[in-house]
């Protein structure tokens, strides 16, 4: 059922993109058209799983021959999956820290370019049963607070969010990306951590978010990259380029993010 509610919102965003759209290189579907084929192993950031499952079917549909095979992990696990040499094509990071070692490791095909934006936001159980009402409350020893762990990028933007609130916070648990941490918040088995707000977006109905005051909140920049030993390196290419054009921006800002 999520595969075909996906592959129709992705026909509607498509349509529209098509509507308001013209015929420049920018607004292509990628390189190669017909002529691609064969998988294209894409590495990014757990927070990106919705986002990319709508644009794996959008680019599966303009490239009939390829099949985009989706890997989400957290931004410094894939980082060291690549450092280690596991084959991959594409690399989508949550921060530009972890990206900026793969490219000083050699590892990246060109510069990697920044093609979404997101923010924080305190996500809590539906009802709001700890009763949170800001980051202050993150320093409640009283309270079950989760975050994303050091070194994930939603862990050190957190981090970094409480340090500008001056907030020492009560952490209970260090989760391994953003995903692992709505899992847990959903499951009522947390009161409040600090997720991205495309995040609570996705979570529907199961939590709910409460918003980090400007001036303590982080911008996530995301980078994108095509890597060096891509096994498919058209089939990369050809993602990339449909990731940054009119259609994939339309898609991907359809889940909450902003581009640059």
């Amino acid at each position: 059922m999520k595969r075909l509610w996906v592959m129709a919102l992705v026909g509607v965003l498509l349509l529209a993109a098509m509507a308001c759209g013209d015929d420049d290189a920018t607004s292509s579907s990628g390189t190669g058209g017909a002529d691609l084929d064969g998988t294209v192993l894409v590495l990014a950031a757990a927070s990106l799983t919705d986002a990319f499952a709508a644009v794996e079917a959008a680019f599966e549909a303009a490239h009939p021959g390829v099949d985009v095979q989706l890997n989400f992990a957290g931004s410094s696990a894939l980082r060291e999956q690549i450092l280690e040499g596991a084959p991959a094509d594409v690399f989508a990071s949550a921060n530009e820290s972890n990206m900026s070692q793969v490219l000083e490791a050699g590892d990246l095909r060109g510069e990697p370019e920044i093609f979404l934006r997101n923010l924080l936001q305190i996500a809590v159980p539906a009802g709001n049963p700890g009763a949170v009402a800001g980051l202050e409350d993150f320093a409640d020893g009283d309270l079950l607070i989760g975050l994303c762990a050091p070194g994930v990028p939603c862990g050190d933007f957190a981090r970094e969010a409480l340090a500008k609130a001056g907030v020492e916070p009560s952490i209970d648990t260090n989760e391994p990306d953003v995903r692992a941490l709505l899992t847990k918040l959903g499951g009522d088995e947390l009161d409040a951590g600090i997720v991205y707000v495309t995040d609570v977006t996705s979570a529907g109905d199961l939590v709910e978010g409460i918003d980090i005051p400007v001036e303590d909140n982080v911008v996530a920049d995301y980078p994108i990259a095509e890597l060096a030993e891509a096994p498919n390196p058209d089939g990369a290419a050809a993602f990339v380029d449909f990731v940054l054009s009119d259609e994939g921006k339309v898609i991907l800002t359809s889940f909450g993010f902003t581009v640059p």
